[in-house]
Parts: structure tokens; sequence; C-alpha cells
């Protein structure tokens, strides 16, 4: 089955089967029962300090590369959880990984890195 990625506000549609919200914040003044989500894991978004230094209130962003491979790092503590999502897909299971509604550029985000890691994995 696939692994999808999108943002947490797109239309939800009948194959994206369990969405997984995978930012280290939830929205903000979403009320809970709005939620587009299935399950929330802020551990597989980027660290707070990670997430600062790409999306700093001043000064320049961190290059891609480097954020690349901070998050990978990063990411190694949740490879459990990381196998977990890959164990689902591999049973059939269609995963929808969602992030913020502001991240626009699929593939300068770290979802596209997670999805990477759960392929990984099979």
């Amino acid at each position: 089955m696939p692994l999808k990625t999108k943002r947490w506000d797109d239309p939800r549609e009948a194959d994206d089967g369990w969405r997984v919200l995978v930012c280290r914040y939830r929205p903000r003044g979403l009320r809970k029962e709005d939620e587009s989500w299935d399950a929330w894991y802020p551990q597989l978004g980027p660290s707070k300090e990670l997430h600062r230094a790409v999306y700093p209130k001043t000064g320049s962003a961190i290059p891609w590369p480097l954020y690349r491979k901070r998050y990978i790092g990063e990411q190694k503590k949740n490879t459990e959880l990381i196998a977990e999502l890959a164990r689902r897909e591999r049973s059939g299971q269609t995963i929808t990984l969602l992030c913020s509604s502001a991240c626009v550029r699929e593939s300068r985000c770290h979802r596209s890195i997670l999805r990477e890691l759960i392929e990984a994995v099979r």
C-alpha cells in the first residue's frame, strides 16, 4: 500500500488511509474536533532546536543538506516507531504523513525525509 504525504489541512481523500501528523507542534487555534488526523507523533517532527534553525526569527536558515543530516540524526532515536509505520504500510495499510499547512514544498520538508526513512525499513 502507498505511503503518502500531505499537509494537515489538505482535504481528506478516500484513499488517505491512516493520517498521521508528524509535526513537533500541533496547529494553533485548531479545535480538537476539527483535527484531520488519526494520530499525532510530535517526536517525528524536527526538534525545537532544529525547527528554530530552519525557521529562524532572525538571520538565515540553515541549508537543506545540513537540515537533512541533522533531522536524520535526530530520528535515530525513533527507529522503533519508524519500523512500526513501515510494518503497517507493508501489511497493506495506507499511511498519509501530514505536516504543517505552511510547508508547501514537500521536497524541502521533513515529511519527505521521514518517508524515505520508512521506505528504507522495507
